[in-house]
């Protein structure tokens, strides 16, 4: 499995960089393409809670939360629903707005994730679901499937008995937005947020059928994301209110151990962060690379700032500016054409854009991508 999806990383990569050629990102500017806003439907109070994956057939899916009566989140609006768009051409054009989840008043469902699972071609869609009118305060986890690549999506299913705790009931827990991963054996793997006992992973190892928690808690840890490092380790980058900088915990067996640590290179205000893996030597690239987006700020959500570290998260570069003015949550992904893609929050939640740039533009000509395929 691993030798396929190498040759098949190989084939999009190299492909797409000849597209590249005929829809070329400008070395000067960015073009932002606004995919949420309130002038797009007026009857919605704000936008929020950006998500991003690039579908299995290379279609890009956004989703997000369409607050109705009020910006306020979960725990304070009867109202909201997860919507999304998607794009068939890497981001040029876009679908109208699309529901995926939308229950009567008074219940509402907020923060999106998403996990694509390459083996079996499955997006998961994860979501928290609350009722305010009966059960103020109670949150419910909840997944929804599309089998057709992001056009269609399951009734929504109730996981909460699986990754959560009886005595949990009545704790303000949620799964973090933005997306997961599926490791190298195929586990899909997720973080999910218990404010009064720390931050957890879950996951699955059946493709979805069934999840579990992981049950070895991780502190300190908002939302957060993880990945899996060159060598197998899960790695966990995470918001931490009211420290200016972000946290890494690492793992080397799985969950059940872990080292945590601030990184002071990472400054942020306390927001959601994205991280994925860019490249990896195992599958033919000539560098391993992850990528971090976030506000680069202390205390402001402002600076929104990609980074590029080279040796699997111990250092990172100084990063390139995408946007300096108010720019909150983002969400990465890697488009079929090989560009990076990032959705975020932009201008005190007024907008939520999507743009793409390429390695080169990235890091100023100083870094190019190439593939070698594995014999």
């Amino acid at each position: 499995m691993k030798i396929l999806f190498a040759i098949f990383f190989w084939v999009f990569m190299t492909v797409g960089y000849s597209q590249n050629s005929k829809m070329p990102v400008k070395d000067d500017s960015l073009k932002f393409t606004n995919l949420f806003d309130t002038k797009l439907k007026p009857s919605v109070s704000c936008y929020r809670i950006p998500a991003m994956v690039t579908a299995p057939n290379g279609d890009l899916i956004v989703a997000i939360d369409e607050r109705v009566p009020s910006c306020g989140d979960l725990k304070w609006n009867n109202d909201i629903n997860i919507v999304g768009r998607r794009s068939t051409d890497n981001g040029k054009s876009w679908s109208n707005i699309e529901t995926i989840a939308d229950y009567p008043i008074g219940k509402s469902a907020s923060d999106p994730s998403m996990i694509v699972d390459k083996i079996t071609g499955t997006i998961f869609l994860f979501f928290n679901y609350m009722d305010l009118d009966n059960e103020k305060d109670i949150y419910y986890l909840m997944v929804t499937k599309s089998f057709d690549n992001g056009k269609t999506w399951s009734p929504p299913i109730d996981i909460t008995p699986q990754i959560s705790k009886p005595y949990w009931h009545k704790d303000f827990k949620f799964i973090t937005s933005g997306r997961g991963i599926q490791t190298n054996s195929g586990k899909l793997l997720h973080t999910l947020v218990n404010l009064d006992k720390g931050l957890y992973l879950f996951g699955s190892d059946n493709h979805g059928e069934n999840w579990h928690l992981i049950d070895n808690s991780i502190i300190p840890g908002d939302e957060s994301k993880v990945v899996q490092l060159i060598d197998d380790t899960w790695m966990v980058n995470s918001r931490v209110n009211n420290k200016g900088l972000r946290f890494v915990h690492t793992s080397a067996d799985q969950g059940t151990t872990w080292f945590s640590k601030p990184d002071s290179t990472l400054i942020d205000p306390g927001c959601n962060a994205s991280i994925i893996r860019y490249t990896s030597v195992k599958d033919g690239a000539n560098k391993n690379r992850l990528l971090f987006s976030n506000a680069k700020m202390e205390s402001e959500r402002t600076n929104l700032t990609l980074r590029i570290s080279y040796d699997e998260g111990k250092t990172w570069t100084k990063g390139k500016t995408i946007y300096t003015q108010g720019s909150a949550y983002s969400s990465l992904s890697i488009l079929s054409n090989g560009n990076i893609g990032l959705f975020f929050e932009k201008d005190g939640y007024k907008e939520n854009v999507f743009t793409q740039f390429s390695l080169e533009w990235l890091t100023d000509g100083n870094d190019k991508l190439t593939i070698t395929p594995k014999k």
